[in-house]
Order: C-alpha cells, then structure tokens, then sequence
C-alpha cells in the first residue's frame, strides 16, 4: 500500500534510533539462527557421509547460499524457495512413520502440561518468537515491493496508485497458507520428539542431527533418513530468507540501495550485509556453541524484540494518513493488540526466568 517496505515505513514515521537497535538485535538473532542452520545441514550430512569435514561441509553450504542470493536472478530465485518449503513435508511423514500413539498427541495438545518453571517460560517465549519472527515481518513486506518492481512498478508512487483488491486478496492468502502450513510442520515436529524422544528418556539433544541419530531405533530407518532429510532442505530454505530480511532492514535503516533484484555492482552493501551474515553464521560454528541452546536462546529474544515491532505495525496499519482506505478495521486491531500483549507477557517472564 505504500510502496515501500516495513523498515522504510518504521524510519519515516518513527524513530530511526528505534529502527537501528531493532536492526542490531535482528542482525545478532538472524546470525545466530544461520549458525544454528549451517552446523545443523552440516551434521545432517555427517549422516549420510560420516567421513566428511564438518568445517568443509559448514564452509560449503556458506559458499553455497551466498551465491544462490548474489548470483541468481530474483525470479528464478524465489520461485525456488517456493518448490523448496514442500521438502518440510518429511517432517510430517517421519512423524506417521514413527508409530506415535495419535491419541496421547492430541490429548496432550489440548490440555498440555505446564510447570511454569523458569525453563517453560524461556521455552514459551521461544516457541512465540520462532512463530511470530520480527525477520518476517521486514522479509516478507520486502518481497512484496520486489515483486512489484518486476511486474513493472518501479517507482514509489506506482506502487502506492495501483494496489487493488485482488492484489491484498494474494497477499492475504499467502500469507495465511504460508503460516498455517509453517504450525503444521511445527507440530508434527514436536510430536516427534515428545513422542519418540522424550517418552523414550532421550532430553539433551545438541545438534539437529543427534535428534535424526535418536530416532532411528524407535522410529525406523525410514523416519530417520527423512527426518535429516528435512534438516538439509529447511536449512537451504531458511539462511536465505535470514540474512535477507538482516540485509533489508540495515539497508534501509542507513537509506541503502537495497533489493534482491538488483547486481551485486548496483547494492554491494546491501549484498554486504548478506556475505557478513552468513560468515559469522560460520563464525559461530568454529567457536563450538551448542547450536540447539543458540537456536532457543535467539527465538527467545526473537520473542522479547517482536512485540515492540508488533505495536509499530499496528500503529502504522491503522493510520488512515498513511494507509487510506486499506487501513485495519477494529477487528484487525483488537486480534492484533492481544496477540502483542501475550508476546509482551512471555517475553518479560522469559527475562525474568534468566535472572
């Protein structure tokens, strides 16, 4: 609707002192989650070739998925991230093939049980901050500028007078489907573990592909080669979009020329920040971190930092000025404001339990 994307949006209207440390703690969150990813992708490997580097293989993948961004053209590029997403379905086959007793899955989904220890409140707090990811909100606005740009609308004021009502119908669909297909995945995941690996007294799982190792006896070889499988294939999926979204917020924090759309000659710092992203992604597995507590610890503060962001969106969605006619009814408002609330309150008792 304003032609431009979340982080433009927050700079004009808000504070870009607001927009810069939102920036910084996006950057360390979406580095972090990119190391957790490499070392994963690189252990899933191990699986299969058990006498290949770690180093190489994490190396590799860094090389790989920074020239995916850099070298391949947009169009094509998204279109294979879209192909790519259907792979996260061997999360769900490994899960009706590990012989879970379906009515204990449910009941327990339904009526789970909470301690409410510290642990459960770092642990809500993530789940939270890995389902409603600030990276999104900026990767997701960002790519629906870009895509206007290759359908013709080059300018700020062509994509602000032509968005019509089938145009938010896609969007809107998109992104329903695209959320509901990621909760999908989520629960078959943790129906696996909780299932398998937890009824079977297996809890400290350090690497991704430990929990593939680990499933193997009581799930099949079967579950476990998909279940690593999966692994690989979310890993090429998410690094991509991770050091994307850092990219477009620091780029237009700073007033950057920025898009995917563009050579590596025409946005070189915009592809900077990407190439920097991924290295201390690589960075980070050299140090030795344990990628799982990495991956809980950054959804934790994806948690505490996305309600800030939240109250900024519903601020800007809901300011006729800058949206006119497609500004959020009242309905919109009230899902969004109580959906904020609940962010904020797992993220003070998360920094609660750390201390």
């Amino acid at each position: 609707v304003t032609g431009e994307g979340l982080a433009a949006n927050i700079r004009k209207h808000f504070s870009t002192r607001v927009l810069r440390i939102c920036a910084l703690l996006l950057f360390v969150t979406n580095a972090i989650n990119i190391g957790a990813d490499l070392g994963a992708m690189a252990k899933a490997v191990q699986l299969l070739r058990p006498s290949t580097q770690f180093c190489t293989l994490v190396l590799g993948f860094s090389i790989f998925t920074i020239a995916l961004q850099i070298f391949v053209p947009y169009a094509r590029y998204a279109k294979y991230l879209k192909y790519l997403s259907f792979v996260l379905i061997a999360y769900i086959v490994s899960a009706a093939m590990a012989h879970l007793n379906w009515h204990d899955v449910l009941a327990h989904s339904l009526a789970p049980h909470l301690q409410l220890t510290k642990q459960d409140f770092i642990i809500l707090c993530a789940i939270m901050g890995t389902t409603i990811s600030p990276y999104l909100f900026f990767w997701q606005t960002s790519q629906e500028v870009e895509e206007e740009i290759l359908h013709g609308k080059k300018t700020i004021a062509a994509r602000r007078a032509l968005t019509t009502r089938k145009e938010i119908r896609n969007m809107r669909f998109d992104v329903w489907s695209g959320m509901f297909f990621s909760e999908i995945i989520m629960f078959f995941i943790i129906a696996v573990c909780g299932g398998v690996l937890y009824a079977n007294g297996i809890t400290n799982i350090t690497s991704a592909a430990q929990a593939a190792q680990a499933l193997k006896p009581f799930a099949g070889e079967w579950s476990y080669w998909l279940f690593a499988g999966g692994i690989i294939g979310s890993g090429i999926l998410a690094i991509p979009v991770l050091a994307g979204a850092s990219s477009y917020i620091v780029s237009e924090s700073f007033k950057w020329r920025e898009g995917l759309y563009r050579k590596l000659g025409q946005a070189s710092a915009f592809y900077g920040i990407i190439i920097i992203s991924v290295l201390v992604g690589f960075a980070i597995n050299m140090l030795g971190i344990d990628p799982i507590k990495a991956l809980i610890y950054a959804a934790m503060i994806n948690g505490i930092v996305a309600p800030v962001i939240m109250v900024l969106i519903l601020r800007i969605s809901s300011n006729k000025k800058i949206m006119g006619k497609w500004a959020t009814g009242p309905i919109s408002q009230l899902v969004g404001w109580l959906t904020t609330a609940a962010m904020a309150a797992a993220g003070i008792a998360a920094i609660y339990a750390l201390f």
